[in-house]
C-alpha cells in the first residue's frame, strides 16, 4: 500500500479551478483520504472573470452578470456554502425583452424559449418577421427529421427547422449573443444539443418545444426573491460566490505564477512534473487543467487531440456600463433589455437596463444601463480608445433613445479573447482528447470553458466532474 502523503494541483483560479478545489476537498473528507490541494493562478486574483464593482450604491457586474437558476450545479453549491438567502431573481415587473428590428425595438413575443416559438397567436402578431417568414416557420410542422447523425452547426440547423428570416431576426441575437459567435460556424451538439434531441423525439421543433416547456417550475428550499425566475444571481454581486468559495479554501496552498510545461515523471515514480514561470518544478500525483483551451491544448501538447484545443478560437467582448440620475431618462425602461441582430449594423450587440432588471443593483432614483459590444466577426473595437469606444456607444444610446445627457459614470471592461468559439465536431474533440489522457496521463484532467459550457453553472459542474475523477483516481492508487 501506498502510505506516502498525494498532491493534488489544480492550474487555474477562475470558477471552474476554485469549484474544483471545493470538491476535491469534499470528496477527499468523505473518502476518508487526506491530501495538498495546490491552486496555481497567474493572476493574484481569483474568480477569473468574475467581478464585482460596489460604487457609490451601485452593484456592477464587469463580467457576468448572472446565470440560469434552472442549471442545479451553482444552486447546490450555493446552499453548501450556505449561500441560499443571498440569491436573488430578477424583477417580476419587468418582464418585457425587447428585439431591435429596423432601427426601432420590437417587444420579443411571449411564448420564446431559447428563441423558438413555443405560442404561435404572439409569434404570428410580431413585426419582427414578414408574412412570408412566419409562412416559412410554419413548415416547420410538417418538415421531416434530419436523418444524418452528425454533427452541424446551430446556424444550419436552425435554418433548416425555422427559416433564415427567424434565424437573423429572432434567434440569432438571442443564442448567438451567449458565445458572441456565428451562428453558421458553433456546433449544435455543443452549444444546443436539446434542439436537436426535440427533432428526434417530435420531428417537429416548434411542437416538441410546447410540449417539453414547463411554467411556472420553482426550485425547493430558495427565498421568495429567487423564485420562479429564470436568471438568478446575489444581492452584493456574483463576487459573493468567489469570497466564500476562497474562505473555504483557506487550507488550500496558492501558487501565483503561470505553468509553462506538464510533463511525466522521469525517475521511475508515478505524477507528473509542473513548471512555472519562475523556472521552479512542482511535482503532483494528479492535476486538473481549467485554463484557455488554447493553453491548455499547449500543456497537452502530446496528445495529438490536443490540438483542436490549443487552435480554438475565442472572441473578445466588451461590457461599458453607464449610469443616470432616472430623471434624465425619459424613456420607459419596462424591461430587462434589448438584443441586436448583426444586420442592424450598430456597436453594441445588447443592452441590459441593469436597474431595472435587477433591483438591487442601484440606489433608488438612478439608473444602470449594461452595453455589450463585440462578436464574432465585429472585433474592429479592440484597436479602439476607451475613449472612442465609449463615444460610440453613448452614439447608440443617443440614436435608439434620444439618451443626450452625459452619465454620472462610466465603466469599461475589456475581455480579449474571452468567448470560447465550439466548431462543429467539437464534441467528438472532446471525447477523443480525454480518451488520450486517459491512457497517456492517467490522472490528469481538463475542465472549463474551453469543453463543455461557458456559463457559470456549467463550469461548476465540470470542476465537480473533475474533482470526483481525482479522488476516485486517488482511492485506486493508495
Amino acid at each position: 500500500m501506498n502510505t506516502a502523503r498525494k498532491r493534488i494541483v489544480i492550474v487555474g483560479g477562475g470558477i471552474t479551478g476554485l469549484s474544483t478545489a471545493f470538491y476535491v476537498n469534499k470528496y477527499l473528507r468523505e473518502a476518508g483520504l487526506t491530501a495538498d490541494v495546490h491552486l496555481v493562478e497567474k493572476s493574484r486574483r481569483l474568480g477569473g472573470k468574475i467581478q464585482t464593482l460596489h460604487r457609490d450604491g451601485f452593484v456592477i457586474e464587469k463580467g457576468p452578470d448572472s446565470f440560469l437558476g434552472r442549471k442545479l450545479p451553482i444552486i447546490d453549491l450555493s446552499r453548501e456554502l450556505g449561500l441560499e438567502d443571498e440569491l436573488t431573481g430578477t424583477n417580476p415587473n419587468a418582464k418585457k425583452t425587447y428585439i431591435l428590428h429596423r432601427g426601432k425595438l420590437h417587444r420579443m413575443p411571449q411564448g420564446l424559449v431559447l428563441g423558438i416559438p413555443t405560442e404561435w397567436s404572439p409569434f404570428l402578431k410580431t413585426g419582427l418577421i414578414s408574412p412570408l417568414g412566419k409562412a416559412r416557420a410554419a413548415l416547420d410542422f410538417v418538415l421531416h427529421k434530419r436523418t444524418d447523425t452528425s454533427d452541424e452547426s446551430l446556424g444550419h440547423f436552425l435554418e433548416r427547422r425555422l427559416g433564415r428570416e427567424v434565424l437573423e431576426n429572432i434567434a440569432e441575437p438571442l443564442l448567438a449573443g451567449i458565445y458572441a459567435g456565428d451562428t453558421y460556424k458553433l456546433s449544435l451538439a455543443a452549444t444546443f444539443p436539446q434542439f436537436r434531441a426535440v427533432e428526434l423525439k417530435h420531428r417537429s421543433l416548434i411542437m416538441g418545444m410546447m410540449k417539453s416547456r414547463k411554467e411556472g417550475q420553482a426550485l425547493p428550499g430558495l427565498p421568495a426573491a429567487a423564485k420562479n425566475s429564470m436568471f438568478l444571481t446575489y444581492r452584493k454581486g456574483l463576487v459573493t460566490l468567489v469570497d466564500r468559495l476562497v474562505e473555504e479554501l483557506a487550507d488550500v496552498k496558492q501558487i501565483h505564477q503561470g505553468v509553462t510545461a506538464l510533463d511525466s515523471r522521469t525517475d521511475g515514480a508515478t505524477g507528473y512534473l509542473l513548471k512555472l514561470e519562475d523556472g521552479e518544478i512542482i511535482e503532483a500525483d494528479c492535476v486538473v487543467l481549467t485554463l484557455p483551451g488554447p493553453a491548455t491544448g499547449g500543456l497537452l501538447a502530446k496528445c495529438a487531440g490536443a490540438q483542436h484545443f490549443a487552435g480554438l478560437d475565442y472572441v473578445s467582448v466588451a461590457n461599458v456600463i453607464l449610469a443616470f440620475d432616472e430623471s434624465h431618462i425619459k424613456i420607459p425602461l419596462d424591461g430587462t433589455g434589448y438584443v441586436i441582430p448583426r444586420k442592424e449594423g450598430t456597436t453594441i450587440t445588447a443592452c441590459t437596463w441593469t436597474s431595472s432588471k435587477w433591483l438591487h443593483s442601484a440606489p433608488r432614483g438612478k439608473i444602470l444601463l449594461r452595453c455589450y459590444v463585440g462578436r464574432s466577426g465585429a472585433e474592429q473595437w479592440v484597436n479602439w480608445s476607451d475613449e472612442e469606444l465609449l463615444t460610440r456607444v453613448k452614439a447608440d444610446l443617443h440614436k435608439l433613445h434620444g439618451i443626450d445627457v452625459e452619465p454620472l459614470f462610466s465603466e469599461i471592461t475589456r475581455l480579449p479573447r474571452s468567448m470560447p468559439q465550439y466548431p462543429v465536431g467539437h464534441k467528438e474533440a472532446i471525447v477523443k482528447l480525454r480518451e488520450q489522457m486517459a491512457a497517456q496521463l492517467p490522472g490528469v484532467y481538463a475542465a472549463g470553458a474551453a469543453f463543455e459550457g461557458v456559463g457559470l453553472p456549467d463550469c461548476i459542474r465540470q470542476g465537480r466532474d473533475a474533482a470526483g475523477q481525482v479522488v476516485a483516481h486517488l482511492r485506486g492508487t493508495v
